[in-house]
């Protein structure tokens, strides 16, 4: 049995396949038509998806009348009809089941885990209906016991003040993130908390954005707003994840939708759960694979976020090297595209993170703000001894004190935090290799590691992107 998941209208339409619970294929809309967070499915990742087979069956994200309903009935905005709901494929009747937007949210994250009891928390802006749901995960089925619906919504108060700020919504809430290192969280907070002052309750529609802001927002004020917002955020969260822990009493959390990419955030999860799953790709655009796995029915065979475009070829691990040591930085593309919204190590920008100008090096190459930060990728059974962290993080996902600081600067946040990748010998052999290898030469076993892109650009996918890279800034690509 192979199925094909899809995922679009709404930000970051993806597709995925998998085969008797294999993935064998997952990718982003966004990384064939360089248009970041792609609405919709093109024929481009279509057919880079079937070359590993054609579907016995379509399983759609969402329900489609459902959110055509909420759209007639309750506003907010957006698309309902996909391009590909039909059943008629390239001239193939293939036929297809829809699941509701949570509930791909939901399987996305129960199946790929390692868990077989578990809580499974969804907070997003909104699907059909539902923005909060708490579900129970107990061998292959996956149970709902909680949902909060529109208009209230943990994504949509967080999306509704990066847009305040003068960022876009659905995209660079990550921007407000770490703008909030910067900032002061007392002077703003109590004002903030006012338009979600618990986890039930909001001041109004946040799709509507914050309509009734009267103090002038300058350069410094964004800083304090965005800490003030942060702060809230991770307190409602906390709040949250309690009742959900209450309700539940199960130990093991799965977290999905857009909010479990707020790394700085999540990492309170760790000291509420005794284990943690948040799939690589917890946004919408990981629902395409949900959607898959909730037709199967069961847990599939996660090993690694390597699915998308594959440009072939070894790791290139000695040029890698080589580049490191001459510019101090190395832009990589080989293998398969990451399937999810973080670069880890397949399509790259990896430098020395001991340079305290590497950093601004690397954002004015990306064309970011200064203030941004990088991450670090690590070593796996070094990690402890660089960040304060008793767990490991394959995906970016969680922020935590750097220990030594001093030793790795560009890695190193506003507020001493870090967003950690660690590798070890399974998870990445090449990546791997390259830290080694680093180690041994200076004793140092991280490297800094950004996406290969510049700022509101989808990340490389193939090789005339790599071409465009290399003639545009006349910089060399390793693949």
């Amino acid at each position: 049995m192979i199925i094909l998941g899809i995922n679009e209208t709404s930000h970051d339409a993806s597709v995925s396949l998998i085969k008797n619970g294999d993935i064998l294929f997952a990718g982003h809309a966004e990384r064939y038509t360089k248009n970041k967070n792609d609405w919709y499915i093109n024929n481009d990742l279509l057919g880079d998806a079937l070359k590993y087979g054609f579907p016995d069956q379509i399983a759609y994200y969402e329900k489609p009348l459902l959110k055509a309903s909420r759209l007639l009935l309750k506003g907010g905005f957006g698309d309902w009809k996909p391009k590909y709901m039909v059943d008629n494929m390239f001239g193939k009747r293939v036929p297809t089941k829809y699941f509701s937007h949570h509930r791909s949210h939901a399987a996305a994250g129960y199946y790929t885990s390692s868990f077989n009891d578990a809580v499974i928390v969804v907070l997003d802006a909104i699907g059909e209906y539902n923005t909060s749901t708490i579900w129970v995960g107990e061998g292959s089925k996956i149970k709902q016991v909680y949902k909060n619906n529109y208009p209230f919504s943990f994504g949509l108060f967080y999306s509704a003040f990066t847009k305040l700020l003068g960022l876009t919504p659905n995209q660079e809430e990550y921007i407000m993130m770490g703008m909030a290192a910067y900032g002061d969280w007392t002077r703003y907070y109590l004002k903030v908390k006012e338009y979600f002052p618990d986890i039930n309750k909001q001041k109004y529609n946040f799709h509507q954005g914050i309509n009734d802001w009267n103090e002038h927002i300058g350069h410094r004020e964004q800083f304090d707003i965005a800490a003030a917002v942060q702060k809230v955020y991770e307190e409602r969260l906390v709040n949250f994840m309690a009742m959900a822990q209450k309700l539940t009493g199960k130990r093991n959390l799965v977290f999905m939708g857009g909010c479990a990419l707020n790394c700085a955030a999540n990492t309170m999860l760790w000291r509420m759960f005794d284990n943690v799953w948040i799939m690589p790709n917890p946004g919408d655009a990981g629902s395409s694979l949900g959607a898959a796995a909730a037709a199967y029915g069961s847990h599939i065979n996660w090993q690694h976020p390597y699915l998308g475009h594959d440009l072939g070829g070894e790791y290139p691990v000695g040029a890698i090297i080589t580049e490191l040591i001459r510019n101090k930085i190395a832009a990589v593309a080989t293998g398969r595209a990451e399937y999810g919204p973080r670069a880890l190590g397949n399509r790259s920008i990896l430098a020395d993170p001991r340079d305290p100008t590497i950093k601004d090096k690397v954002n004015l190459i990306k064309k970011r703000e200064s203030f941004r930060p990088f991450a670090p990728v690590v070593m796996e059974e070094h990690a402890s001894k660089w960040f304060d962290m008793s767990f490991t993080s394959p995906y970016m996902q969680y922020a935590v004190k750097c220990l030594q600081p001093d030793k790795i600067p560009a890695v190193v946040h506003k507020d001493g935090t870090s967003r950690v990748q660690t590798v070890n010998k399974e998870q990445h052999p090449g990546l791997y290799n390259v830290l080694s290898n680093w180690y041994v030469m200076t004793g140092v076993p991280i490297l800094l590691n950004t996406s290969l892109n510049i700022k509101g650009q989808p990340l490389l996918n193939d090789k005339k992107d790599i071409k465009l890279w290399e003639d545009t800034y006349n910089a060399k690509v390793i693949h």
